[in-house]
């Protein structure tokens, strides 16, 4: 299979097992797995020239009604200033529910502020095992809550509020955007969704398919879905703000942009999910990339596909979050 995946993408996935060996992360436990992803970030982050363009700061904000306080980092454009009102994207990390921080996903964000001139709230969720679910998503809703209630201060249009998640980041935007819906919460412009973990189930083709790829594949997914929910993985026991694929109900959520290689575990739940959006009235735009794999676009940023993937994603957001004026000055 690996023959099938875009060149220039293999070369950076033969990098990363140059690092971890053939299997990636998984061959690692958890604790090392962790370590393991913070040293990789660290290193990309500083092969990158000094970006002056983008301020950021960390603060401890409310976290739920029984958890601790969540710690968010926060981005502006270095030259907005008090008076620019400007959308703002809550940005949840992926690492599969058991690794991941601020820190790991700053290099992903600091083009993100730039690309969209948004404020982004980057969310630092309390990871599995040692919280399993509902403590992730819970402090991502909080975070979003905190955001939403802050808007003025942070010089945030509340008009102009969306999710970014990828990966597990993806899933937890999911299940946030359905909290939202369901509590009556902060109403959404839109939701950014790069090959979302939605499904705990595993039992669609792809998740038996993707075995050997050596990033991500069905026992990385195993373990992380297990991280999160124990016995209850699998079982009808299963909240759908931990597993959105098991939402009855997905109308009333905001426009989505969703995005999944042909190669990625995650593809058929994906496609299965937006599919469901769609017959549920919610606005989709939906990319399958061929020769795609889970990631890949932080493994080889340089490749072809990986510039057309990045292209796409911050089209889409600056078509939801900074529409052009119509003909006439009406929008």
């Amino acid at each position: 299979m690996t023959d099938r995946i875009d060149p220039q993408i293999r070369q950076g996935l033969q990098g990363l097992h140059a690092l971890t060996g053939r299997g990636g992360l998984i061959n690692f436990d958890i604790p090392r797995q962790r370590e393991l992803y913070e040293e990789m970030n660290r290193a990309a982050l500083a092969a990158l020239p000094p970006n002056d363009r983008v301020r950021y700061e960390d603060l401890a904000v409310p976290g739920p009604a029984d958890g601790p306080d969540v710690s968010v980092r926060i981005y502006r454009p270095a030259g907005s200033t008090d008076n620019d009102t400007l959308p703002g994207i809550l940005y949840i990390h992926g690492g599969g529910m058991i690794t991941g921080s601020i820190r790991t996903d700053h290099r992903q964000v600091l083009p993100l502020v730039e690309a969209v001139n948004a404020v982004v709230v980057s969310v630092e969720y309390r990871l599995a095992p040692e919280h399993p679910g509902p403590a992730p998503v819970e402090d991502c809703y909080a975070a979003l809550l905190w955001m939403s209630r802050n808007a003025s201060a942070l010089g945030v249009d509340p008009g102009r509020l969306a999710l970014y998640g990828g990966s597990a980041g993806g899933g937890l935007a999911a299940g946030v955007a359905l909290l939202a819906r369901d509590r009556g919460g902060p109403q959404l412009a839109f939701q950014m969704l790069p090959y979302p973990m939605l499904d705990d189930r595993n039992t669609t083709h792809s998740s038996h398919e993707i075995t050997d790829i050596g990033i991500w594949d069905r026992a990385a997914n195993v373990q992380g879905w297990q991280s999160l929910l124990g016995d209850r993985v699998g079982t009808d026991h299963v909240s759908p703000y931990a597993a959105p694929a098991r939402a009855e109900y997905l109308s009333g959520l905001p426009p989505t942009y969703l995005d999944v290689g042909d190669l990625d575990l995650f593809r058929d739940e994906d496609i299965a999910y937006a599919n469901r959006l769609m017959q549920a009235g919610v606005p989709v735009e939906l990319h399958v990339y061929p020769g795609g794999i889970h990631a890949g676009e932080l493994l080889a940023p340089d490749a072809e596909l990986s510039t057309r993937i990045t292209d796409y994603r911050m089209t889409a957001l600056n078509r939801a979050l900074n529409p052009s004026p119509a003909p006439g000055g009406q929008l």
